[in-house]
Parts: C-alpha cells; sequence; structure tokens
C-alpha cells in the first residue's frame, strides 16, 4: 500500500530524517515510536505531502509523492498533532464543512456525518460550539474530520497527546475499530498504545529507523540475555543446578525462594535461542512436578529506551 525509500529532509544543515525505509501494507495499523525530535512529525509531514523531501521516494498505491501529490492526498485523511478546528463553529456545522471542501454529494455527506457521530460518539455534542468541549471531544472532532471522506489511508499524529487515561482508552477503541477497516500509520509517544494499538512497530532515533517488526518479535529480537523462570515442586537446588546447569546456553541458575515443597528458579540464558523445550524435557526424566515454566520478555518501554539511548 506504502512505500517508503531512502526518504530524506534536510533543514539547512539539519538531517531531521535520514535516508529511511519502510513499507506498510494495506489494512495495517504500524505504529511509529520515537523520542521527541526523532524526525516521526517530519515522516508523517512528507507522508501526507506537506513537505517535499529532501531525497527518496513515496509511494502509495500506484502514485509518487512528486508526481501525483494531490491524487495521494485524496486518499489520505490525516490528524496533525494540533488538530485545525475551528473553536466557533458547531460540531456538526464544521463537519458539513469539511464535507463540502471534500465535495461530497449531499446524501453522502449526511450519512457520513451520522457515520463519524456514531463511531466517534460525537452525538450528544453536535450542537455545541467546538470550543466548549474538552481535549478529548476536540481530538474525536479531529478524528471525525479525517476519516470523513472515507480515505484508504489515515495517518495520525500523537492522536492522545494531553489526554487524561480515561479519554486515552476512548480514543484508542476507535483506531482499533477503525483498524478493521483502513490502514493506519500512527505516532505516539506512549509506548502501551502501540502495544496495544498497532500490528507493528517503527522505532526511529536521530532521524534513523533502528526498529521495525511486530510487537513479540521485536520483544525477543532485541540483543541481551533472556531469563526463564521455573518453579518446582519436590526439588532442591543442588539437585536442579546438577540437572539442568550443563544444559548449553545456560549462563547462571538462581534460587530466588523456597517454600516447604516448592522451589523457584530463576535461569539466565544467552540470546541464542528458546532453551525451554530443553530444560522440559530435562525436568520430565526426574520426579520433580513441574508448576511453572516461562520465559521473560522484554517490555516495549525498556526496548524503546534501549534503542534509543543516546550513546
Amino acid at each position: 500500500m506504502i512505500q517508503v525509500e531512502h526518504l530524506t529532509k534536510y533543514y539547512d544543515d539539519l538531517c531531521a530524517v535520514d535516508h529511511i525505509n519502510f513499507n506498510v501494507r494495506k489494512g495495517e495499523i504500524l505504529g511509529l515510536l520515537g523520542p521527541n525530535g526523532a524526525g516521526k512529525t517530519t515522516t508523517l509531514r512528507m507522508l501526507t505531502g506537506y513537505l517535499r523531501p529532501t531525497k527518496g521516494t513515496i509511494r502509495v498505491k500506484d502514485y509518487t509523492i512528486d508526481k501525483h501529490t494531490v491524487e495521494i492526498k485524496k486518499l489520505l485523511g490525516y490528524l496533525p498533532e494540533s488538530a485545525p478546528l475551528y473553536y466557533d463553529m458547531l460540531v456538526y456545522d464544521y463537519l458539513d464543512y469539511v464535507a463540502n471542501m471534500r465535495d461530497l454529494e449531499r446524501n453522502r455527506k449526511i450519512s457520513r456525518i451520522r457515520y463519524m457521530g456514531d463511531i466517534c460518539g460525537l452525538n450528544d455534542v453536535m450542537h455545541k460550539s467546538i470550543g466548549e468541549l474538552s481535549k478529548g471531544f476536540k481530538q474525536r472532532v479531529g478524528l471525525a474530520h479525517a476519516m470523513l471522506s472515507d480515505p484508504e489511508i489515515l495517518v495520525l499524529d500523537e492522536p492522545t497527546l494531553g489526554l487524561d487515561p480515561n479519554q486515552i482508552v476512548e480514543i484508542r477503541d476507535i483506531v482499533r475499530r477503525i483498524g478493521k477497516e483502513k490502514t493506519i500509520i500512527l505516532s505516539t509517544h506512549i509506548l502501551s498504545e502501540a502495544e496495544a494499538a498497532c500490528d507493528r512497530i517503527v522505532i526511529i532515533h536521530q532521524g534513523k529507523i533502528v526498529a521495525d517488526s511486530v510487537t513479540e518479535t521485536l520483544k525477543q529480537s532485541v540483543s541481551g540475555e533472556s531469563t526463564i523462570h521455573i518453579s518446582l515442586k519436590n526439588a532442591d537446588f543442588e539437585s536442579v543446578k546438577k540437572k539442568l546447569g550443563p544444559v548449553e546456553g545456560i549462563v547462571s541458575l538462581v534460587p530466588i525462594g523456597q517454600g516447604d515443597d516448592t522451589l523457584n528458579v530463576k535461569v539466565t540464558c544467552q540470546p541464542s535461542g528458546d532453551l525451554r523445550e530443553d530444560l522440559y524435557r530435562r525436568i520430565k526424566r526426574t520426579g520433580w512436578i513441574l508448576l511453572e515454566l516461562h520465559q521473560e520478555t522484554k517490555s516495549l518501554e525498556s526496548i524503546f529506551q534501549e534503542l534509543t539511548k543516546e550513546n
């Protein structure tokens, strides 16, 4: 659906986006993550035709951004970081105004406004001026604006910025509903949002892509030792160490608590592979009762911090 190749943007001598490459498949929700100044907003502005790239190409379906800017814009719905709303207009009048700018035929215009009212939860505030609304409802109006023409692709730049936890959940639910029908690129600082809503994560740092993967694969692929937790019944640590210690790839075994007949062991492993199957087979050949065996994965937050630290 979207192909980005060697995309680069300079502001005088400052390289804001540095030869990045990524694709977005049809129907995918892509999360674009990165610290402040990483180049996320610049990337989205180039994708939407707001900024012209210094170098590189952007292809949307069969169109390229340098030759078919208007055609690409017709395929997109864009919600920038600050929604471009007219606060003195009523919600309905504003959506009607946007629909007229998009040249929607009258019957389709009315049906789309009603549909946006339902999906964005705006029906109870259609008669209110936008300036009276809370931050969360203003964001909903911005989403309705972006989706009003029923675009194939939705680009959202920090859609939950400044919202309280309840409003964040509401916007997340709306994005999930939209994602069943649209291709979405979502920029966010809230890592839990990306993990909950996105099919794939791209992390950008200092203008370069430092990670591009589905969330679970990303958690497994970051370098570093992994940890397996084992809980056993009718076992003592010395026997466990003697039986499991020789498994290739194990760095250390450490007891982390023992009850009357339960032993908990932390197994630190080299980042070379998953040792759970080998450990299970060895435990199975003993008289121990296996109560728990699970591999600890890094959180998206720790991965983000590791990939975007200054050094």
